[in-house]
């Protein structure tokens, strides 16, 4: 007959599971108060008559019905859309084309590496006073300097008609997202082993079919990162038209985001504005489920 060894008692504070509860007890506890109960107040906002001043009173689901009848909101939907590709396909293009021309170390790339990234580290608020000084037709700048040049022999109207603003706009976020996100595109760069370049080059494939064959393939997973950071913050586009444009002309530059400010700042109605805010959140939320499904059907 043998005798098994008893277990030794183990102590419920010293289990592994409880440490493991313990060590994200705080992030927990940070995302349940910052995240988890503000978006359930928002909720809870959008399914009542929630004024700025004055008690609530349950209205469901009016605040829903009433998005249809907002053609300021429908209009931005359509901006923001439009502004949204526009960016994404010029903002990949040139982050893309800046991460390949400083990839291989060479004198000097280390320069040009800093000099592409430093508009990153500028404030969005400060680049959009920034490019708004700059183009100011009364003491910026660029209007002399193109007027010196001979490209034009009037001011320049930047933010005056709709397709400048647009493009003004457009001017300042590349100019400040374009070398972070060459960051990004720079990491994936560098994790490619070398050897990879080299086995190929061996078997004689040109600078095309090098890119085309191995460079993207293997970039795919962080490209999808970037396009995911450039389209969700396409889509919450705030600063740059409430600073630069102020939403204007004739609110040909207004953002949904900027729509769901005025709801709970101007009109005062801050379940009208939550029930915005939802509808965008659930929007977001399916377009980069949707993003990332096909990531996976790709890899």
């Amino acid at each position: 007959m043998t005798l098994t060894p008893a277990r030794a008692p183990v102590s419920v504070w010293h289990s592994r599971r409880l440490q493991g509860w313990l060590f994200a007890a705080p992030t927990a506890a940070i995302v349940g108060l910052l995240f988890i109960a503000p978006l359930a107040l928002v909720v809870w906002m959008s399914l009542n008559h929630w004024p700025l001043l004055g008690s609530a009173t349950l209205n469901a689901p009016d605040n829903y019905a009433k998005i249809s009848d907002n053609p300021l909101f429908l209009d931005s939907v359509a901006f923001t859309l439009k502004y949204t590709v526009i960016i994404t396909v010029l903002l990949s293009a040139l982050a893309l084309g800046l991460a390949l021309l400083v990839q291989e170390r060479r004198p000097g790339v280390a320069f040009f590496r800093t000099a592409f990234f430093l508009p990153g580290a500028v404030g969005f608020a400060a680049a959009a006073l920034l490019f708004y000084g700059m183009l100011n037709s009364d003491f910026g700048p660029i209007d002399p300097m193109l007027r010196a040049l001979g490209f034009t022999h009037e001011p320049v109207r930047w933010i005056g008609t709709p397709n400048m603003a647009l493009f003004s706009t457009i001017a300042l976020v590349l100019w400040r997202f374009a070398g972070f996100n060459m960051l990004i595109l720079l990491t994936g760069l560098q994790a490619i082993p070398v050897e990879v370049y080299e086995a190929a080059r061996s078997d004689g494939a040109n600078r095309l079919q090098i890119f085309t064959k191995i460079t993207l393939p293997l970039l795919r997973p962080t490209i999808a990162l970037m396009l995911i950071l450039s389209i969700t913050g396409s889509l919450l586009a705030f600063d740059q038209f409430f600073i630069f444009t102020n939403g204007g002309p004739d609110n040909s530059t207004v953002s949904m985001v900027m729509v769901i400010y005025r709801q709970a700042f101007f009109r005062f109605d801050l379940g009208g504005a939550a029930a915005l805010s939802v509808v965008l959140l659930v929007a977001l939320v399916a377009l980069n489920a949707l993003q990332m499904r096909v990531l996976r059907r790709s890899n």
